[in-house]
């Protein structure tokens, strides 16, 4: 339980930290559009059970595959797209340490 709330708190922070060190003229317009990017978890609808502490969502979500993890990598590159490209990528993170604890 600990866990699954140290992880939500790290899809929040996380962000919030960031756009603080890199747009910190713009901190509170990066922070919420990273924060939008946790929409990326509508893929777990899809799944059965929806919530499985025990599963990775890294690769086996539709959202969280690796062609789409490389995908969030290139967002971070073209300025109109970065705060949506590190968001993502800071979820796919934070998403891909989770897995770490599983093996």
């Amino acid at each position: 339980m600990l866990s699954s709330q140290l992880h939500m708190a790290g899809h929040f922070l996380v962000p919030l930290l960031v756009a603080l060190t890199f747009w910190r003229h713009q901190w509170w317009q990066a922070t919420l559009v990273m924060w939008a990017t946790m929409l990326v978890d509508i893929d777990h609808l899809f799944a059965t059970p929806v919530f499985d502490p025990l599963r990775c969502s890294i690769g086996f979500h539709p959202l969280h595959q690796y062609w789409a993890i490389a995908l969030y990598a290139v967002l971070c590159l073209v300025p109109k797209t970065r705060w949506v490209g590190v968001g993502l990528t800071i979820h796919m993170a934070l998403d891909g340490l989770d897995c770490l604890k599983l093996l």
